[in-house]
């Protein structure tokens, strides 16, 4: 635990972690150490040996007053540690997040994220600042004791000494069942999280089908598992925490019949037997305290392994230096293979777009087509082949500069939960009033601030919730616009929008495609009849054809069949019976 600790804070921390740890040692020893003098002081007093007496009691002074500056050293080391945990994990667990692939985040990664952001991080500054010191201290003290029981009488050391794997073997049993109920409490907390999300979400999905009263099953479901998991992970806890004490406190039985044993065969007198039997109790009460602590610290050491296993992800490997742009604005593919698992999304995809050119992608669903955008963009890494922005394999460039050149318009739009105009800035910061100005005329938004009483200060909601879809897609057009890349990506942007939004991303289009490499998945005629070149994708993610509109009608193919199916249903109209 203390590993994934350092490696948690960073190398830079290391030395902080490392004097709270000598320090809780030195303590736990010096508490070992001084109980240890209450048997030559017991014995003195019994013998009338009262000089003797003092001077163990100045003895053992001493050492009690160099455990109280150790206690106090120590104390303020691990409260140190803790708050550099709490204020570093979060920066530690975030920098890396930033350099992981795109394609990693998902519902359930962003879910565990959450948790590990919020009770994991209190869970493992609480273990640093509480729970460290007394396990330590645990282990240190007694085995100073032992240490000593071994000057006064070999055969109770050697007694000592045989209960610490019995005692050790209940407490692993103790944690280890500990340790599995929090993991069946953890798993099933994602679970109900994410359904509790989804169902405030879907609100009006539900309302929509009459779901405004009565149960959600889906929701309720996942609090039951919680509510099984936490009785469970109850039920383990007791379970461990009895094996533990029972050990224990057999351990400390049998201790006390075999030191009265000796006693009766007269090999130990009664007054060393009594001063024993005290460091005996002294030796079994902090392991029962490191029992005690033992589930706790499980727990904290589960989400160190959480985090630790975020920052096991191999982040994607960034360019040191900007790489120099031979051909800005153009994209190619050459011979590119990738899947998600062991199967298969694209195969041997081979082409180039020009710049300035206009590009629609198209074909069935899972034949790869918003992959295409997604690798552009270095969402993941390809498996084999090369993807180049600008003339430059994408894995050349630098994170940053491989962005620049690039302006993504999602199907779904995510909108933060500000203005309007904060929202358009996303694209580009510093842009001024004029330009924001000029990109909202061109993307239609000036119509929607028009008509909110806030206009431009109008906070959208989180998600853009306060917005309808195609009021958010005109704003994340707006975004391309105002950021002025070389190339956009639209993933189906028009799809699911009325005529009226449909015509302001239209035309937005348009007005991309003038200065800017357009790559556009879409199912509308009129994007697809006015791109420069189609890729027609098939089901295994392979190109099939390949042109312009007229040469691919001429060649009858797949984009005819494609090209037919979207004319008839166009023609598509409602009549009375």
């Amino acid at each position: 635990m203390i590993r994934d600790l350092i490696r948690i804070l960073g190398p830079q921390h290391r030395k902080p972690v490392r004097a709270f740890l000598f320090w809780a040692i030195a303590y736990g020893v010096l508490q070992g150490a001084a109980v240890s003098f209450l048997v030559p002081i017991t014995r003195a007093l019994f013998e009338s040996d009262y000089p003797s007496a003092l001077r163990w009691i100045a003895a053992m002074a001493v050492v009690v007053l160099a455990c109280a500056v150790a206690h106090y050293v120590q104390a303020m080391k691990g409260f140190g540690v803790a708050l550099t945990a709490l204020r570093t994990m979060h920066l530690r667990i975030g920098d890396h997040l930033v350099t992981l692939p795109l394609g990693w985040f998902g519902p359930e990664t962003v879910a565990t994220t959450s948790q590990m952001a919020s009770k994991g991080t209190l869970s493992v500054g609480g273990a640093a600042a509480h729970l460290l010191t007394p396990v330590i201290t645990g282990i240190a003290s007694p085995a100073a004791i032992v240490a000593a029981v071994l000057i006064f009488d070999w055969r109770l050391a050697i007694a000592l000494l045989l209960a610490v794997p019995v005692i050790a073997a209940a407490s692993r049993c103790a944690a280890v069942m500990i340790s599995k109920g929090d993991e069946l409490a953890h798993d099933a907390a994602i679970v109900a999280t994410n359904r509790v999300l989804e169902y405030a979400r879907c609100q009006p999905v539900l309302r929509a089908f009459g779901r405004t009263s009565g149960t959600y099953a889906p929701l309720d479901d996942a609090i039951e598992s919680q509510r099984m998991a936490g009785r469970k992970g109850m039920a383990y806890s007791i379970f461990g925490m009895v094996v533990s004490g029972f050990a224990i406190q057999l351990c400390f039985s049998m201790l006390i019949s075999f030191g009265a044993y000796l006693a009766v065969g007269g090999s130990l007198d009664a007054v060393t037997l009594i001063a024993l039997l005290g460091l005996i109790a002294r030796f079994i009460q902090p392991i029962n305290e490191v029992g005690e602590f033992a589930g706790a610290l499980r727990m904290a050491r589960n989400e160190i392994g959480r985090m630790t296993a975020v920052l096991d992800k191999a982040p994607l490997l960034d360019s040191e230096q900007p790489a120099d742009i031979l051909e800005p604005g153009r994209v190619d593919f050459d011979d590119v293979h990738f899947g998600y698992t062991d199967t298969p999304v694209v195969n041997g995809l081979t082409f180039g777009v020009p710049a300035r050119s206009m590009t629609a992608i198209v074909g069935p669903s899972g034949s790869g087509k918003t992959t295409v955008t997604r690798l552009i963009a270095r969402f993941w890494d390809i498996d084999n082949g090369s993807v180049k922005v600008g003339g430059v394999d994408v894995r050349d460039h630098t994170t940053e500069q491989l962005m620049s050149q690039i302006a993504v318009v999602f199907q779904d739009v995510y909108l933060f939960d500000d203005t309007l105009r904060a929202n358009i800035l996303v694209g580009r910061e510093h842009a001024t009033d004029d330009e924001v100005a000029e990109v909202a005329r061109l993307a239609g938004v000036d119509e929607i601030v028009a008509r909110l009483p806030a206009g431009w200060d109008t906070r959208v909601g989180e998600g853009g919730t306060a917005l309808s879809g195609g009021e958010r897609q005109r704003i994340s057009i707006a975004r391309a616009l105002i950021k002025k890349a070389p190339i956009v990506l639209l993933d189906e942007a028009t799809a699911a929008l009325d005529p009226q939004n449909e015509q302001f991303v239209q035309q937005s289009i348009g007005h991309l495609a003038q200065t800017s490499t357009v790559i556009v998945i879409a199912h509308k005629l009129t994007t697809v009849v006015a791109a420069d070149q189609i890729i027609v994708l098939g089901s295994n993610g392979t190109i099939v054809e390949q042109g312009t509109h007229h040469s691919l009608l001429a060649q009858g193919g797949r984009y005819q069949d494609f090209w037919n199916s979207r004319t008839n249903a166009g023609g598509w109209k409602l009549s009375s019976s």
